[in-house]
């Protein structure tokens, strides 16, 4: 693993907090089985903005098509 300073002087201190971060989160995705997709937060799901039923078409409908909040 090399890793690239390109902008600025890191201390050691900071050099060796972000190898620690690499190697952690390094860890971690080898950890998990390939192709297992972790948990899926429900604030990413499409789903929960998408509304329950598509309006029918008709000469109200755009009053229907409004983003649900």
């Amino acid at each position: 693993m090399n890793i690239k300073v390109v902008r600025g002087n890191p201390t050691p201190e900071e050099l060796a907090a972000a190898l620690a971060v690499v190697r952690a989160r390094a860890a971690a995705a080898a950890a998990t089985p390939s192709g297992a997709e972790g948990p899926r937060d429900a604030w990413s799901d499409p789903s929960r903005i998408a509304a329950a039923r598509v309006p029918s078409p008709g000469p109200a409908s755009w009053t229907r098509t409004y983003w649900p909040s």
